[in-house]
């Protein structure tokens, strides 16, 4: 009996050891394929719920590689079934610390086995990439609600740990831009103004309201963003712009570091989650009017990798005190098991507490590692555009040509030394082979 008790236990132990499989290893396939560009197979498998497991994480990384390809419609399908699954909890976390950490508190036989709602930093960026379809397609009453949305979900969490993470302007930014496309510039200068206080994107944002300040006659405000950021810098006679909103690189993962602890009855193992940085071969992208020899690199709007391993350092006190609260309940049954069948019942709680303790290594794996952006002005007129990711490939967008006052976007990302990029607005005038790297049309 006592012989059978014990295969029986080993062989649970053997099946939830198999099932406890990463988050990394259930997706490396998906991964690789949108690493090296096949953006159909990445799309498709990332949007079969078996690859993620998370409601959550199929629609943030099936709704990147849309975003990534080009494919408006599919990035706003497959992130809105993100944000609704998170929308009661998001609804909650907006009222205060209190069901936050409710919810931080909560613990069950391991973190894995929870539904996964996203970092909070990751439900930031969901929003800033559904701002970015809709801004993509010019919807831009949706891009002022998802923008704000993003906004206030950052400064749920910069209130709960009261912490400053840097981040926001990549919401400022599309909230500015959507704002400036429909005429209201005193809407925009808002934006611009809260980079500048949260001291985020300021070398695109400082000159930015110099350049409204003076447009707008605000006499109070010239000098003092003048001093700050210099002269309002001298444009062609009805220049339009080009502004480069770009993802640079691949963002972080998940590790797990476990810690032993002793004690007289046997050791507990505790275990959390931290996030590691990936080697990044391309650090900024530069945008070229090649006939004018104008050029313009991107600045660094926010470092996801920095905000990522800041914000969850900041929760390390719920994952280590919920992983030695449940340390102790497994020794608890661990005594029981001792008891009731002996040394075998010992063996195989101890087995259960070391295989079943495992940190929440789930993340949305296909950000990138920094948010980028830069604005080029130029004289109204045809010019030839190329995109060069620094250290990594150069693609001509073709020509254009641009009316007085226009403004072109251009949402682009590198992965490795490979770059993609897509154009919005402008009157195309020669197609360029090399214009957009999308591996292949809408599914």
């Amino acid at each position: 009996m006592n012989h059978a008790r014990t295969r029986s236990a080993s062989l649970a132990l053997v099946l939830f050891a198999a099932s406890c499989a990463t988050y990394s290893d259930k997706t490396a396939s998906a991964l690789g394929d949108f690493q090296r560009g096949q953006f159909e197979p990445a799309l498709e498998a990332y949007s079969d719920p078996e690859t993620c497991d998370s409601t959550f994480l199929t629609g943030a990384e099936s709704g990147t590689v849309a975003l990534t390809a080009g494919w408006w419609d599919q990035t706003l399908e497959q992130m809105h079934g993100a944000a609704a699954f998170v929308e009661d909890y998001e609804r909650r976390a907006l009222l205060g610390q209190e069901a936050i950490t409710e919810f931080l508190a909560s613990w069950a036989i391991n973190d894995t086995s929870k539904a996964y709602y996203g970092e909070g930093f990751e439900r930031v960026y969901l929003h800033c990439g559904l701002a970015m379809g809709y801004l993509a397609q010019g919807k831009l009453d949706d891009v002022y609600v998802e923008a704000r949305l993003s906004n206030k979900l950052l400064e749920a969490e910069e209130t709960l740990y009261d912490k400053n993470y840097k981040a926001g302007a990549l919401g400022h930014l599309i909230s500015a831009i959507a704002y400036e496309l429909i005429g209201q510039p005193d809407q925009a200068y808002i934006d611009y103004r809260r980079m500048v206080d949260k001291e985020v994107g300021m070398e695109l944002a400082g000159p930015e309201l110099v350049r409204l300040a003076n447009q707008m006659q605000r006499d109070d405000d010239i000098p003092l963003w003048t001093e700050r950021f210099g002269p309002e810098k001298e444009l062609p006679e009805g220049a339009g712009s080009i502004i480069v909103i770009a993802g640079v690189g691949l963002g972080p993962y998940k590790v797990e570091a476990r810690l032993p602890i002793p004690t007289e009855d046997g050791i507990i193992p505790i275990s959390a989650a931290a996030f590691e940085s990936r080697p990044q071969p391309v650090h900024a992208m530069r945008l070229r009017a090649i006939e004018s020899r104008l050029e313009q690199d991107t600045i660094l709007l926010e470092s996801v990798s920095t905000i990522a391993k800041e914000n969850l350092q900041d929760r390390i006190f719920w994952q280590v005190a919920k992983s030695v609260a449940r340390g102790f309940l497994k020794r608890e049954l661990t005594k029981k098991l001792d008891d009731k069948y002996g040394w075998q019942g010992a063996l195989a709680g101890n087995l259960f507490a070391f295989i079943s303790e495992r940190a929440d290594l789930r993340c949305w794996m296909t950000l990138p590692d920094s948010w980028q952006a830069c604005r080029l002005y130029l004289p109204p007129g045809t010019h030839t555009l190329s995109l060069e990711a620094i250290g990594g490939q150069n693609l001509v967008l073709g020509t254009y040509d641009l009316e007085p006052g226009e403004t072109m976007l251009v949402f682009a990302r590198s992965l490795g030394y490979a770059l993609y990029a897509h154009t919005i607005g402008g009157e195309p005038v020669i197609e360029e082979p090399t214009a957009v790297f999308a591996g292949g049309q809408e599914p």
